[in-house]
């Protein structure tokens, strides 16, 4: 099978995929702590791992998945090191030139899948200018949003997607194993008792780095994760993209 991944083509064969009106899934994430368990790149590796495995589930649609864009909104993780982050005029130019780009090169359609929490406020704000400005026509989602209340039923204590956490732990054992620090699980949990909602969408904002809320950097419980269930999450980020991605209801 052809590969679904943008780096993998060649120029022609991406001329040819705008020529019949490929959909191209442009991942944006981010680089940045995730616990004493995790590397850096989780939500890179996520965004992307759960892009192509919708991607490839599409087979009566063109689809190719562009490459991640690595950086984002991480400001509240920079305290703890190894983490890049950029100001919001630079993040809305750097967005706004890759959709160029796809512009430019005769495609119409992009869905940009977001694999960051931190960059959602921005996405969200950014995307009415970006459709005016482009001309394209562009959905945007949130993969573990989308997904949230298929991978509900598979969380041990978790109502949704924390950080460094069981389903981003457990997603990591499948998608890059060889990075899990197993030996440090034990020390992976933080604000078990949290309400998602209450910290992620507050009623009154406020600005708090991580490191006042999380000794650990993880928000969740990370020893709750598993391979099995990492595959469990993979399967259902990848058929709820994958049925956005084929419905043409989104595109209208």
């Amino acid at each position: 099978m052809t590969s679904v991944l943008w780096k993998n083509l060649t120029a022609e064969e991406l001329r040819a995929k705008a020529a019949i009106d490929a959909v191209v899934v442009l991942p944006i994430a981010s680089m940045e702590q995730h616990g004493p368990h995790l590397p850096v790149g989780v939500d890179t590796i996520l965004c992307e791992g759960v892009c192509k495995a919708a991607a490839e589930r599409v087979q009566d649609a063109p689809i190719v998945v562009a490459p991640t864009l690595w950086c984002g909104m991480a400001e509240h993780h920079m305290a703890f090191g190894g983490t890049f982050t950029f100001d919001i005029p630079t993040y809305r130019a750097v967005l706004l030139a890759l959709l160029t780009s796809l512009k430019r090169h005769g495609f119409r359609r992009v869905a940009i899948v977001n694999g960051h929490g931190g960059n959602i406020a921005a996405l969200t704000a950014f995307l009415p200018d970006f459709a005016r400005e482009t001309g394209l026509n562009i959905v945007a989602t949130t993969y573990f949003e989308l997904a949230q209340a298929a991978m509900q039923p598979i969380m041990q204590d978790q109502t949704s997607v924390l950080h460094a956490c069981e389903v981003e732990t457990s997603l990591m054992m499948v998608l890059a194993p060889e990075t899990v620090k197993h030996e440090r699980l034990p020390e992976a949990f933080g604000m078990i008792d949290v309400e998602p909602r209450a910290l992620m969408r507050p009623l009154t904002a406020r600005y708090r780095p991580f490191k006042d809320m999380t000794a650990t950097g993880v928000i969740g419980d990370a020893r709750r994760a598993s391979p099995e269930k990492g595959q469990a999450f993979l399967d259902a980020c990848a058929d709820t993209l994958a049925a956005l991605l084929r419905n043409k209801e989104a595109w209208a």
